[in-house]
Order: C-alpha cells, then structure tokens, then sequence
C-alpha cells in the first residue's frame, strides 16, 4: 500500500515537471522561491534593528535653524513629537505593523515596539490639545492640534483606503503647521503653556500607563494574585480568592518590546521636558526627579545582545529580560510620582 502511495506521488511530481518543461522551469522557480525565502529573511532582521536614541536638543535646532525660527517654549517638545513620529515611518522597513507580505507579515517584535512609541504619541498629543496649547478650560482648541491628536489615533493596522501611513502623516503636518505657528517670529500664533498643573495632568496618565506595563512584565513567571473584585480583604485570604497569573510564553516578547517602544518614547520626550518646562522645574525643585527618571530610561535601552527574550525565574542559571524591564519601568515610575507630588506643592 505504502509502495502504491509513493508511486502515484512520483508519477504526479513527474507528470508536473514534464508540463514546466521537462523540469528546469520546475527548477527554477524552486530556486527563485529559495532566493527569496533568504533575501526576506536577511530583510527582517535588518528591519527588526531598533532606531538608535538621539539628543532631542540638537534635533531641535537643526529643524530650528532648518525653518529659520528661535527656539521658543515647546520648540524641543513639538519638535521631539514630530521627529518620533517620522522615525516611526521611515525606519528601516517603513512602518511594519500593517505590513501583509513577507517579511513584514512575519515579523513579531517591531509591530510591538511601534505600538509602544505610538501609545505616547497619542497621549502627548492629547495633552498638547486638551491642556498644554490652552491657558483655561474654556479656552479654545488649537485648529492644528485638533487635527493632529485624531490623526495619530487612526487605526494602526490598516494596510489601505486609506493607509496608516497616510493618515499619521497628516497628523505629522498638522504637527509642524502647530510648530510653524509657534515659533513664528512676527508673534507667536500658537500657544505652549509650561505650567505645573499642564504636565502634572499628563504624568497623572502616564503613571497608570507604566504601573500597567510594570505588571504585565513581571507577570512573565508568573504570580499570585488576589481577586481585584474582593469587595473586603479578611486577615487572610482564602485560597479561592487567590490566583495564579501568568503572561503566556507566545507573548512574552511582546509585552517586552512594547515595553521597549514606550520607553523609548518617553527617554525622548522627558529629555524635551526638561528643555521646555525647566523654569517650572527648577521652580519646584524637581529637576532631579526629571533626571533621575531620564536615567532610568535610558538603562531600559541598552543593547539586546540575546536573540531571544529569556525568561529565567526565580534566583536560576538563566536571564529574565521582562523582570528586568520591569524593574526599570516601576523605579522609573516611582520617579514620577515623587515629581508630581513636587509639582503639587505651591
């Protein structure tokens, strides 16, 4: 039976290469297909190299003396938004996340990372519309900042009509149209508030944001977890009531390069921070909360120099590179929270 089976198999493999021409057409795409299988794989781990960090203060003059404007208040942090957003678009591969051919549709980790920059974009964008570019709540939106904000917020998979690609760039122009308006020289026709309460507001979000991703790294081995639904905690808690949570080993890379995107946002944007809103800092003694947190994300960007994210638990032989994110994130955080209680105060 097993000698028929194979017999017929090798009678259609040979009828196919007698109908691609006694198989050298056969042969050639077989070679072609390898070609491409290799060319597509050298490409994706090309494009799967995260973009370098860069000092956002001499980015910011370069566009500065590129537009031929003074850097004024919230010149470096528009600016830094803008750049990201750019990065984001024409790194190496482009953007990837809603790539449907090879390599990109293969492609695991970069997605993750792009998502984790995008996510505060959005949230910095937001608070330049809602808070940052008005001087009272009743006080009206930036037309440009009310284009932008929704622009970044589009769906980030979409391959067309329209793309994602197209839409962010909208979000981008708007962006530097904003940008145009504030530094013009002849008065500026936009405003950038660095006041306490304006950057208060957005690490209020920001702190919620990290204390997530904090948890959703060190869930990577696994942890005991008490009901959050409890409506009141007895002395002890019953065995009921306590679970096991732990991040499935498919998506533990993941969580880890989204946590690398964010950080890698954030270095950028608290370095911009610390340029625009450094009277209000050296005001309420805060500045080294800001640089203290700036340390700490640049030690979330050292170099990956394992293939692969390990995952070690315990005190064992191996890494845990997500325990060891977490670690940055939640001291980094910590950070934040001391400087939004200095801000706090009058």
């Amino acid at each position: 039976m097993l000698s028929k089976t194979r017999g017929f198999f090798r009678e259609r493999l040979e009828d196919i290469q007698d109908y691609l021409g006694g198989g050298k057409v056969f042969k050639g795409l077989i070679v072609l297909l390898v070609i491409y299988l290799i060319v597509a794989v050298v490409l994706g781990i090309y494009w799967s190299s995260e973009p370098d960090t860069y000092s956002v203060r001499d980015e910011a003059q370069q566009r500065a003396q590129a537009m031929n404007r003074e850097m004024v208040t919230g010149f470096t942090t528009t600016s830094t938004l803008i750049h990201m957003a750019e990065t984001l678009l024409d790194k190496p591969g482009g953007y990837i996340t809603n790539d449907i051919m090879p390599p990109g549709l293969w492609m695991d980790n970069m997605p993750h990372w792009e998502y984790g920059v995008l996510i505060q974009l959005r949230d910095m964008s937001r608070a330049l519309r809602q808070n940052i570019s008005r001087s009272q709540s009743q006080s009206a939106e930036d037309p440009d900042l009310t284009i932008a904000e929704p622009q970044l917020h589009f769906d980030n998979g979409s391959w067309m009509l329209p793309s994602t690609e197209s839409e962010y760039r909208r979000g981008i122009a708007a962006l530097k149209r904003y940008l145009d308006r504030l530094s013009n020289p002849n008065g500026p026709q936009a405003q950038f508030y660095a006041r306490a309460d304006n950057l208060n507001s957005w690490l209020a979000d920001l702190e919620t944001r990290l204390g997530s991703l904090s948890r959703r790294l060190s869930e990577s081995v696994g942890k005991q977890s008490v009901d959050e639904n409890m409506e009141e905690l007895p002395d002890q808690a019953k065995e009921d009531d306590i679970a096991s949570v732990q991040t499935p080993w498919t998506e533990i890379d993941d969580v880890f390069y989204e946590a690398r995107g964010t950080s890698w946002a954030l270095l950028h944007i608290f370095k911009a921070i610390e340029v625009d809103f450094r009277d209000v800092l050296k005001d309420k003694n805060a500045l080294v909360s800001v640089r203290q947190i700036i340390v700490e994300l640049e030690g979330s960007q050292k170099a990956m120099w394992s293939p692969v994210i390990l995952n070690g638990s315990g005190f064992g032989i191996l890494a845990n590179h997500s325990l060891t994110m977490a670690s940055y994130l939640a001291r980094a955080n910590s950070a934040i929270i001391d400087l939004r209680e200095l801000l706090s105060k009058g």
